[in-house]
């Protein structure tokens, strides 16, 4: 089966849709149908203590590099200028990323959760956008680390049959992830799809 983009729709936003497939090739789609799933950026944005668990998971990179550099050029003098030399570099990188990282991923992220599919958006220098139809999505599940729990916050991993891996929503308040996977339960048990 092949699929087309198609600009036909009165908002002007770009919808995938199967097409029939090549009569040599199998049996055909009936156009009428098929799912329609949107592609546009997820609306949902993560909560904002999100930027909070982001700055201290770069905190507890950036520091121990910093502090053990430090400490080790204050105890081996013949060593001492290269490792200042590798404190400043580590500094100079590691500072921007713990000041701009957490921000920058929390403009980026989203999610969405329609009848029909599942929408992420993720990433800060390596931006991801995914989409996994209902009919694809086999487990759902909930995480939350010792830092999430600190800032009460959850991740929901949607694994698909999909060979890019699971989606994963970081950022969620525990309360709304708990609704996210009780909602994507029950959209996807109401989905018929073999999710293979």
């Amino acid at each position: 089966m092949t699929a087309a983009m198609t600009t036909n729709n009165p908002s002007g936003l770009r919808e995938w849709r199967p097409q029939p497939a090549d009569r040599r090739k199998g049996p055909t789609v009936p156009d009428e149908n098929t799912t329609r799933i949107r592609l546009r950026p997820p609306r949902n944005r993560v909560e904002r203590r999100a930027i909070g668990w982001w700055t201290t998971q770069a905190l507890a990179l950036v520091v121990p590099v910093l502090i053990a550099l430090a400490a080790t050029a204050l105890f081996v003098p013949p060593a001492r200028f290269w490792l200042l030399l590798a404190l400043v570099v580590v500094a100079v990188l590691g500072v921007p990323y713990v000041l701009v990282m957490p921000q920058w991923r929390y403009r980026v992220h989203r999610w969405e959760i329609t009848e029909d599919a599942v929408y992420t958006a993720a990433g800060w220098l390596r931006q991801e956008w995914r989409i996994a139809p209902m009919s694809r999505i086999q487990t759902v599940d909930t995480v939350r680390g010792p830092l999430q729990q600190l800032f009460n916050l959850s991740s929901v991993t949607v694994t698909t049959a999909s060979a890019a891996g699971p989606l994963t929503i970081d950022g969620l308040d525990r309360a709304v992830a708990h609704a996210v996977v009780e909602q994507l339960t029950a959209t996807t048990q109401a989905t018929p799809g073999d999710a293979t």
